[in-house]
């Protein structure tokens, strides 16, 4: 028997062994959240904990909360604290700062310096860590993803997917492309330039999240940690044994 950790996501669905403080192999389901089916949801590992972080609807956590129960001994979900593991949340009120973000914050402050940590899901994400591990806050924004979306739904002739980024594009679906995705970049970009001024040193720059690919090769600065939500919640697992289902 084993632990398990699980990151239900808004638009994505992984999860992992629990090894040591950090996850093991992930597994992930690309699809909506939403369209997740009884047989897929009994397909799901089973074992003694199942740790759990989730920013979903609440009917749709519930329903996986559920299925996790007759799998596991036990089922212990995440929540964002004013401090943990050695970080120090910005928000006055916690727990409005979302437990995905805060996950990835305890990833990431292990690496012991300063670190602006970007997601790229549903939302864009972007979370400045101090060398001391405190939150200097954030931003949310819609990912590339979203404002492709976005404009389909307001003009149809708008391709929802499609095109290559470049710089001057001379095709509408490149010319999608590299707008909102040039659009989410740029947002980094200055993050990572004001993050520089306030604290004197130029983080690191870590990205995650579904979407991310379409961004790394436009931020050569960055490095890609897809498994950093779940390593966060490994280290939430480690310092809180206790934690309320």
């Amino acid at each position: 028997m084993s632990d398990w950790l699980f990151d239900l996501g808004n638009s994505r669905f992984k999860f992992a062994p629990l090894h040591g403080t950090a996850a093991g192999s992930v597994q992930a389901w690309a699809h909506g959240a939403e369209s997740m089916t009884a047989s897929a949801l009994d397909a799901l590992p089973q074992g003694d904990t199942a740790w759990v972080a989730s920013v979903a609807s609440a009917a749709l956590t519930e329903e996986v909360l559920r299925v996790l129960g007759q799998r596991f001994a036990q089922v212990r979900m995440a929540r964002t604290l004013p401090q943990c593991a050695g970080v120090t949340v910005a928000y006055a009120h916690p727990e409005r700062f979302g437990v995905d973000r805060f996950l990835g914050l305890l990833a990431a402050v292990q690496l012991g310096k300063p670190v602006l940590v970007v997601g790229v899901g549903t939302a864009l994400t972007i979370d400045l860590l101090d060398a001391d591990g405190l939150h200097r806050g954030g931003r949310i924004g819609a990912s590339p993803t979203v404002m492709r979306e976005a404009l389909h739904a307001r003009a149809v002739q708008l391709p929802a997917t499609g095109g290559d980024y470049a710089e001057f594009a001379s095709d509408t679906a490149d010319a999608l492309a590299s707008g909102c995705d040039g659009a989410a970049v740029a947002l980094v970009e200055r993050s990572l330039r004001q993050a520089g001024e306030l604290l004197g040193t130029v983080p690191a720059l870590l990205v995650h999240g579904g979407g991310a690919a379409p961004l790394l090769p436009l931020l050569p600065e960055a490095e890609h940690r897809p498994t950093l939500v779940l390593d966060g919640l490994a280290r939430w697992a480690v310092h809180h044994p206790i934690a309320e289902r």
